[in-house]
Order: C-alpha cells, then structure tokens, then sequence
C-alpha cells in the first residue's frame, strides 16, 4: 500500500517507508543492506567512492524570476532553467518510488526556533539518514506529532543524471530550489552534500531575515563568552573549538543573530587523517562510539580497528557523530554574542604569521579574502595543499554577493565591540613540502591567550609585509616560532615567497570593486 504522507513530496512509495528511526535501528538495517562495515567498537563505516569529497561544479540553483535579483550567479552559483529541474525532479520522484525501502528522517537545521527550517529527507540509504540524524536538530517525540515540513531533500545517491535531459554537466547533481524549498542530491553517496546543501539554503535564508550565516565554528567559555572560528575546511574549526575548557556550541555552521550564536546543526563532521587519542581526545573518543558514521575510513580486514593515518581510500577521511558525543557542549547550541573571533588560515606558502591581531578595516579584508590552502580530498581533484581565496571563509556555499555578508558582520563587530584575530594554522619554515605543518600544542596555545585575555595589552611588532600585529610572546610557544621569517632557513627566499602571497591577496581582491578605501587598504603592504 502506498505510504500517503509523502504525497507532497511527490513520491507515491512501492516498498516499506521507515519513519524517523533512532540511529541504532538504522544502522541495524544498514548493516542488513550491505551498505557498510562496524568497526571493533561499533561505529558505522561506509565508503563513498568515487566520490569523497564535495562536487562543487556540479551544484545549480534553479533560476526563478522570484529569486534571480537575490542570487549571485557565476561560478558557485551556476543557473539551471526551471524546465530542467521539473524533469530532473519528475525522475528523482519516479526513481524513490520504485525503491525497495525507503527512509524519512524529520529534522530541524538551526537552534534557534526563531530562524529554524523543518527538514524532511528521504533516501533509499539506511547510513545517509543515520548521518543526518547525527548532523541536524533530533525533533522530540512530542515534536514529531506535529512536524510540518517547510523544506524538503530528497536524495537518490544510485541515481544518474543524464545532462542532455536534465541541463546538469554530469551524471552528479546538487539542485537547490529556494523558491520551491526543495534539494535534489544524486550521483553521489559522499554523505557532505547533504550537509553542505542546506548549509547553502540558510545562506540564502537568513539574511533576508537580518541574521549572519557564518562558515565557522563556535565554543563558549566559563563566564559566558562566546568565541567564533572562521575557516574553510581542515583549518582546525572543529579541533580548535573543541577544547576541554570551554563548552562547543557547534563545529562549522552557525547564525549571528540579535539573540546571539546559534549553531545549525546537532552534530560534527570532523577530518578523521591521522586522529590520535593523544593530540584530539574529545574527537578520537567519538570514533570509538557506537551511532558515530566513519566515512571512507580504512579498517584493518581482521580486526576492524580503524587504520586513521591510512589515506588510500582518500585524504579525507570524516567522522559524524551527534554534538552530545563531546562531553562539554552546549545543549541549546545557543550562545552570547562573541568576545573574539579567529579568521584560521593554513598557509600553504608558510609566510603568514602565527597569529596577529587585525583591525576592523583588516577584520573586513581578510574575511572577504578568505585565504587558506585548500586541502587534499575536500573536493574531488584536490590532491595537495593548494593556495586559494574563498570569500568569508565559504564562497562555495554563499548564495548572496559576499559583500553583503561581510558588511553584515562589520556591523556586528561594530555592535558588539569584538576582537579579531587571524591564526595561521598552515606551514611554517618554510612553504609546503619544506617546511611543517604548525605544531597543533603551539597553536592551540595561541587560541587559549587569545580567549583568556592575555594577549588583549600584550606589546606586539607590525609585519613588515602584511601589516598584521603581531604578539612579541605568546605563553607556552617559543619566541622564534612567531616571526616566520626567522623560521626559514634562507630569509631571502622568504621573502620572495610573502611578496608574491601578498601579490595574490591584491590581484584576488581587486573582483571586489568599490568596497571601502579603508579596507582595499587594510591588506599586505609588501
């Protein structure tokens, strides 16, 4: 008999629909179907190749007369005809009708009742809506009774476009229809499309309601201050906000709103290469969990341990598991408006300096910069670090031009008088393939007397070539680790390699046109 209460998803189901079941359930039938292993402690492992990373060039948002002036089109933002998408959305509904199984979580994506969307996915994949129900808000059962969608996904990781048909460029599709409120994920089973699609959605959302979205993660301390971490993916969002002494609010995607922080989501996704119980235990601990998902992470054949530092499936290796894993988190995933903010960069040219603390003018220019390396494995084709300029630290997920977003947050340091600082996360002694990667005890040193307040009077010397403030010590970090310079063994080649970074941030930031004279010359002097 058809199940009737997808009806306005379009979906008239042939099999059995499973209706929000709890993560044990759903793993029990992901191991029935075949589609993963557990490990030795019980976590769910599943591998999603060819596909583990992110698609971005095959991500389209459907053009609509009602939304066309608020979207930013161009390469992240690619148009698909609305024609298009109801025949692409005409085969996804036809393809999930015919499965066997099919499976219905309901969930919210934001803390904040005020700013929240009710999301229903629907999958014929077990372990994909395991992997939601650990990344978005787990409604109560009381809540349950009268969930009302407002925003549907639904997701045919089998399913293969077919570009002549459908207006996609491969058989891989992401298709966001804000006007419709609806998502069509298929061509892949990386499960980070499902969260990075909504991610986009809020993006488009809530500044249309006065509220900043932010690609960053948050974590609050002792007496209620609330500090945010901006950085693209493996900068250290989630290792650095997950510290013993301060409650985590979230991991990557968060509000700013006039209430304050509040996370998006109810879980983490965090980079699992090279995870050791010694240098992240909060996050190692999760992976030892039953309910946590270990995506594209290699077991050992006869013990099923994991192998974390074994990367021949792909660099990146993810672990999800829900936020209540991390012992100290915030259960309303809500906090105050923030005390500090830290831009993170990994410095694939090892010249940028530790940590600095910026200006408002500096605060703007480096966000809309959003400079870092790119990582290997976080998008397909990435295999080493690669230096690359993605606005407020998540242009591949911004809908609006960024500028609108970066004026917001001007603003709210404005409003709320918060210090920005900018933590190079990257190499040091020299460029990748030379130098090291920076010690993650000196770093995490550095975020610790940037939240404690040491490093607000601390005497600080100007980078001769970014202009950045930089602190003469830092507790607990050698004095020479701070002047990069002074780490390379040949000075002279450092130098060539900061000019030509600074070159890069001019020539980038010059697509941004008439922003403000006080921030086009907020950037590297050299």
């Amino acid at each position: 008999m058809t199940d009737t209460r997808l009806d306005e998803q379009g979906l008239a189901p042939q099999g059995t629909v499973h209706w929000n079941l709890g993560s044990p359930i759903l793993i029990e039938h992901a191991v029935r179907r075949c589609e993963g292993q557990l490990s030795d402690h019980g976590a769910f492992r599943a591998v999603t190749a060819p596909h583990t990373g992110r698609s971005p060039d095959d991500k389209f948002i459907v053009r609509r007369p009602e939304t066309d002036g608020d979207i930013d089109w161009g390469a992240v933002n690619r148009p698909i005809e609305p024609k298009c998408f109801d025949v692409l959305l005409a085969d996804v509904q036809a393809h999930l009708s015919e499965q066997r199984e099919l499976f219905v979580q309901d969930l919210y994506c934001g803390a904040d009742p005020n700013y929240r969307l009710s999301v229903r996915y629907v999958s014929p994949s077990a372990w994909h809506m395991a992997f939601v129900r650990n990344m978005f808000i787990r409604p109560a059962e009381e809540q349950l009774a009268t969930f009302a969608p407002n925003f549907t996904v639904l997701h045919a990781p089998e399913m293969q476009a077919d570009p002549a048909r459908h207006g996609t460029r491969t058989g891989t599709f992401v298709v966001l229809d804000p006007a419709s409120r609806m998502i069509l994920i298929g061509g892949t089973r990386y499960a980070g499309e499902l969260k990075k699609a909504m991610f986009t959605v809020m993006n488009y959302y809530l500044p249309k309601q006065g509220v900043l979205s932010m690609h960053c993660s948050a974590n609050i301390g002792a007496a209620g201050d609330t500090a945010l971490f901006f950085g693209l993916s493996g900068t250290g969002k989630t290792t650095l906000s997950a510290d013993p002494s301060r409650a985590l609010i979230g991991d990557d995607e968060h509000g700013w709103s006039p209430n304050g922080v509040f996370n998006f989501e109810g879980g983490c996704y965090a980079k699992a290469i090279n995870l050791s119980a010694e240098s992240e235990p909060d996050i190692y601990r999760t992976t030892q969990q039953f309910g946590t998902i270990l995506e594209n992470c290699v077991l050992d054949p006869a013990t099923r341990t994991i192998c974390f530092a074994d990367a021949s499936i792909t660099e990146n290796t993810r672990v999800s598991y829900p936020l209540h894993y991390i012992p100290n988190f915030v259960p309303t995933g809500r906090g105050g408006h923030p005390k500090n903010i830290v831009f993170l960069a990994a410095d694939s040219f090892g010249v940028l300096p530790p940590v600095a603390r910026l200006t408002r003018d500096q605060a703007m220019y480096y966000f809309l910069s959003g400079y870092t390396a790119k990582l290997a494995g976080t998008e397909r084709g990435v295999k080493e670090p690669t230096a690359t300029f993605s606005a407020c630290f998540g242009a591949v997920f911004l809908v609006w031009h960024p500028t609108r977003y970066a004026e917001m947050l001007g603003r709210l340091i404005d409003e709320h008088d918060c210090r920005v600082w900018l933590v190079n996360t990257g190499w040091s002694g020299g460029p990748y393939g030379v130098g090291k990667r920076m010690k993650l005890g000196y770093t995490r040193a550095m975020v610790r007397a940037i939240l404690d307040g040491s490093l607000d009077g601390a005497a600080t010397r100007e980078d001769p070539v970014f202009g950045l403030a930089v602190p003469s010590a830092v507790h607990d970090v050698p004095v020479d680790v701070l002047d990069p310079r002074g780490t390379w063994p040949d000075p002279a080649a450092y130098d060539a390699q900061a000019h030509k970074l600074a070159e890069m941030f001019r020539k980038n930031f010059e697509k941004f046109g008439d922003v403000a004279n006080s921030i086009q010359t907020a950037g590297p002097k050299g």
